[in-house]
């Protein structure tokens, strides 16, 4: 018990090699192993892990059981700053899309203010063979996170190329959507968008000052709120999305020049990128619909998710 304790603190403390043991305690190599291995089995090894980065694994373990995703990233948060906080979730997100890509890859996004951190921190010095196409036709009025804006930012950033959609997001009735999605130009991007090898994709909230495509839409305050009473959760894909994860029955949805959000589970890594309080619920709607693989959030945001859920 002596001769291991003595090989355990000079391997593990010391950081001695194997063959630097032997040759010191005149024993063989493989002595040495045999010792070591001995002490493991008797329970006498003890390895622990300080780092401040362990809390994010815990959570992103928690989150990846709990919605069966392939995979979650949890990145800090930014006491008392929004914005910070949601640039740390655009390099994360970056990070992680970077890690995805591979030459001859097509690569589908939506619009958003996320996505659009994503981008601007997205930095490379390789160029890749790819394509970027729509997930959703345009929003009027928002350049800067408007999904062809993106599209192109990103292809820029990659040296890929984009493909645009000449076509709004949302149509003012049923039947222009579908003179709209009947257009070859538009069922091509849709095809193109379906094919896609990675999907990146933002989550929007329903009411409050941030839910991006309905305030920017003739929807008032009053509207909103009635469509969070009757159990309206989560904007995913332009989508309303129910707490429990399906789509919505109102007409909005039926108006919309998007990709059906079930349809993102064909693609083989699909990205849903979101932080902040008024984001939970948004995003616990659109994880219980199954409609990606992969999350991309801050601390605070994953802690309030979890909690909320065990609620």
């Amino acid at each position: 018990m002596r001769l291991i304790a003595q090989v355990l603190s000079l391997h593990y403390e010391e950081g001695r090699l194997q063959s630097q043991i032997a040759k010191e305690l005149a024993l063989s190599t493989a002595k040495v192993n045999r010792l070591i291995k001995q002490g493991r089995e008797l329970g006498m090894i003890q390895i622990t892990i300080n780092s401040p980065l362990l809390k994010y694994f815990d959570l992103e373990r928690e989150i990846a059981k709990r919605w069966n995703l392939k995979k979650c990233l949890v990145v800090s948060s930014v006491t008392g700053s929004p914005q910070a906080t949601l640039n740390e979730v655009g390099k994360g997100a970056a990070s992680l899309l970077m890690d995805s890509i591979r030459d001859g890859d097509t690569i589908a996004i939506s619009g958003g203010k996320t996505l659009s951190t994503m981008i601007e921190n997205l930095s490379t010095a390789s160029k890749f063979d790819v394509r970027i196409t729509p997930l959703t036709g345009g929003v009027q009025g928002q350049h800067y996170t408007d999904v062809n804006h993106l599209a192109t930012e990103l292809a820029n950033k990659l040296s890929g190329e984009a493909t645009l959609i000449h076509a709004p997001l949302h149509a003012t009735t049923e039947e222009e959507r579908d003179i709209i999605m009947s257009l070859k130009s538009v069922q091509a991007v849709m095809d193109q968008s379906r094919q896609a090898d990675i999907a990146i994709v933002g989550i929007g909230a329903v009411a409050g000052a941030d839910s991006t495509y309905y305030t920017a839409q003739p929807v008032s305050e009053v509207e909103r709120q009635r469509l969070y009473r009757s159990g309206v959760r989560s904007e995913f894909l332009g989508h309303l999305i129910q707490k429990d994860g399906s789509a919505s029955g109102n007409t909005y949805n039926s108006r919309l020049v998007s990709m059906p959000p079930r349809d993102l589970v064909n693609i083989p890594v699909s990205i849903a990128i979101a932080s902040g309080p008024e984001k939970v619920e948004p995003i616990a709607a659109a994880l219980n619909g199954g409609y990606f693989n992969s999350l991309v959030t801050d601390e605070h945001t994953a802690n309030t998710l979890l909690h909320k859920e065990a609620d």
